[in-house]
């Protein structure tokens, strides 16, 4: 079964008169439970086609299946229900509130969702992070790859059907990126979550199930 399905994606961006081709004819399959990661060069489309996928953005064209649902069919709040009960998001920005704590930003989607919180995976989840003795800490008293591991956090324990991240790892070092990855993947295989990351890393990438080369908005 397919978590994710996309056909003909092509997205044009207009500015004045000029027209930039973000993504051109893409389609491209991701099998439930599969992690892969989108790599490219800067500009090549693979954020762009990440976000469409995840209803962030309109395509110009094409279609985006979601675990076999339609999603250009969805008007916004019901594409808003429907990302917050089957997706997880981990952005470049780290998209942290400023007004609430660590452990109360990690949980917000599930508060959100009206969902008893599992406090011992999320314990599992920010010792796994290194970031166990943060939780009380408002996030502009954390570094940037302790707000990315926050970001992580969040993402991973609403344990959604997918997980969607943008450069996930990069403002983590070496060790602990690969740790995060590690997690990734441990969580994908207990609870049959599929991965799509975006990354520069090859390393990163090397990990992955199956990689997928974007280049001047085509897959290649």
């Amino acid at each position: 079964m397919n978590a994710v399905k996309t056909v003909s994606l092509t997205k044009t961006y207009i500015n004045g008169e000029m027209a930039t081709v973000a993504l051109n004819n893409v389609s491209l399959e991701i099998k439930k439970g599969e992690f892969v990661a989108i790599i490219g060069s800067s500009g090549s489309g693979k954020t762009t086609l990440l976000n469409i996928i995840g209803g962030l953005d309109n395509p110009t064209e094409g279609l985006i299946y979601i675990n076999d649902i339609l999603i250009n069919d969805l008007n916004e709040e019901e594409l808003c229900i429907f990302r917050r009960k089957n997706m997880g998001f981990i952005f470049q920005n780290y998209n942290l509130l400023p007004v609430l704590n660590v452990y109360e930003n990690i949980v917000l989607p599930q508060r959100l969702e009206g969902n008893e919180i599992d406090l011992k995976y999320v314990q599992e989840i920010v010792e796994a992070l290194g970031i166990e003795e943060k939780l009380m800490q408002m996030p502009n008293t954390l570094s940037g790859g302790q707000q990315q591991r926050v970001a992580i956090a969040r993402a991973l324990c609403v344990r959604p059907a997918i997980i969607l991240a943008d450069e996930p790892t990069g403002n983590l070092d070496s060790k602990t990126s690969r740790e995060v990855i590690e997690i990734m993947q441990k969580a994908a295989d207990k609870y049959s979550q599929t991965i799509a990351i975006v990354t520069h890393s090859e390393e990163i990438a090397a990990k992955a199930d199956r990689i997928i080369r974007v280049e001047d908005g085509e897959i290649i």
